[in-house]
């Protein structure tokens, strides 16, 4: 008997089941698996075997994870499901009721998704309160009405699936902005002076039809700057979905992920099945969960994208925290860059959704000034009224943002 068959074997002939119980959390909770991934799983244990924990979380990690943003998930099912003592006595504080002890420092909160998928039916305890007296108020407030205020942060896997259904029936009202180009209309200002001449020559001396012209209208482009780090990870899930309704629902949609660099995934988010796409994406990008640099990647936009993407007086959406790395060094000025460049600069901002929320750290200072709109961009009811906002043409700079920099100088 080999190695690996006695390991298999001293566990008691349960080590497959087990396996498949594993993978079948990692699906509830949201990661794509399927039954070609637990066979190579399988395949893969048998030959590296059950010897050393670190080459069995290896092993299963290369056969489960093929994207950044499904480590933490994996992570935290592999020592709970493996049973790592310190993580699983968070797990069960979740769902089992323990006496709170004040001198220990909270650890990190596990994955609302994790728990529903290892404890299906358990809901966290809370403390009994005393009797209030409730209204009924049936037909009055729907799951999909809760579902629009609820933070992206602390939803679970089946409000996720439903938030990313939503998000893909989501439309962007058109609207159209006059450009330098003229069409033929029939009641236009000016005179198409070679069309009527050609005209003219057509119908001989005796008459002359005037042909009238006006500025041709259509939507202008959209940029979305989305910043990837580890502060905006459970944020930028749901925004990439965004992302790719808005590239499939109308022409010249540009969208850039920058965490410590810039990356381009136009092209990619022209899948028309999102998850095709968002597959793509988790290849190209390498600096997923990592710092954030937004001054170095926004230089690279200005200097090698905006003259690209940025004519026609695009709109620019940023999205990120202002949380930089760098302290904000050259920020202010490649925002202002950014911001002469295009029509309208929005600035959406999930940290935005705190009561005390203040623009203090120095990158946020940086950005502030050079922004037409300050927006918060943390469940799909600030979604719904972004697009409501882009439906129409705003001012240079809004009331909002000027009341934000009275606040900070």
């Amino acid at each position: 008997m080999t190695v690996h068959a006695r390991d298999e074997h001293n566990a008691g002939g349960k080590l497959v089941p087990n396996l498949m119980h594993f993978a079948r959390a990692l699906r509830t909770a949201g990661l794509p698996i399927g039954p070609g991934k637990v066979l190579d799983a399988i395949r893969a244990v048998r030959t590296v075997g059950i010897t050393n924990r670190r080459d069995f979380y290896w092993t299963l990690h290369a056969a489960f994870v093929n994207r950044a943003d499904q480590r933490e998930l994996f992570d935290q099912a592999f020592h709970v499901f493996w049973r790592n003592p310190r993580i699983l006595e968070r797990m069960m504080a979740l769902v089992l009721p323990t006496v709170s002890q004040p001198q220990e420092k909270p650890g990190k909160e596990l994955s609302q998704r994790l728990v529903d998928a290892l404890y299906p039916g358990r809901q966290p305890s809370r403390k009994r309160q005393p009797p209030t007296v409730e209204f009924n108020a049936a037909l009055t407030w729907s799951d999909q009405e809760r579902l629009q205020h609820k933070d992206f942060e602390t939803m679970s896997a089946d409000e996720l699936v439903q938030a990313k259904a939503a998000v893909k029936t989501m439309h962007l009202p058109v609207m159209h902005i006059p450009t330098r180009r003229f069409r033929t209309h029939l009641h236009g200002a000016r005179i198409d002076m070679r069309k009527t001449l050609r005209a003219a020559l057509r119908s001989g001396a005796g008459t002359i039809p005037l042909i009238r012209k006006r500025l041709r209208k259509r939507p202008p482009p959209i940029v979305m700057l989305c910043d990837i780090s580890g502060s905006m990870s459970q944020y930028s899930r749901i925004l990439l979905h965004f992302a790719h309704t808005m590239t499939n629902d109308r022409e010249r949609v540009s969208t850039f992920l920058f965490a410590t660099r810039l990356t381009n995934i136009t092209r990619y988010l022209r899948e028309k099945d999102v998850d095709v796409a968002l597959e793509k994406v988790a290849r190209m990008v390498e600096d997923w969960n990592g710092g954030t640099r937004i001054g170095h990647c926004l230089h690279d936009f200005n200097r090698y994208w905006s003259r690209r993407v940025l004519a026609q007086g695009a709109i620019v959406l940023l999205i990120t925290d202002g949380l930089d790395r760098d302290v904000g060094e050259g920020l202010a000025r490649e925002m202002e860059r950014l911001h002469k460049s295009c029509r309208r600069l929005v600035w959406l901002n999930p940290l935005l959704r705190y009561e005390g929320f203040q623009p203090i750290a120095r990158g946020m200072k940086a950005i502030l000034p050079h922004v037409d709109d300050f927006r918060s961009i943390h469940n799909l009811d600030t979604l719904t009224g972004l697009t409501k906002a882009l439906s129409h043409p705003g001012p240079r700079q809004a009331e909002g943002v000027t009341q934000w920099l009275q606040t900070v100088q």
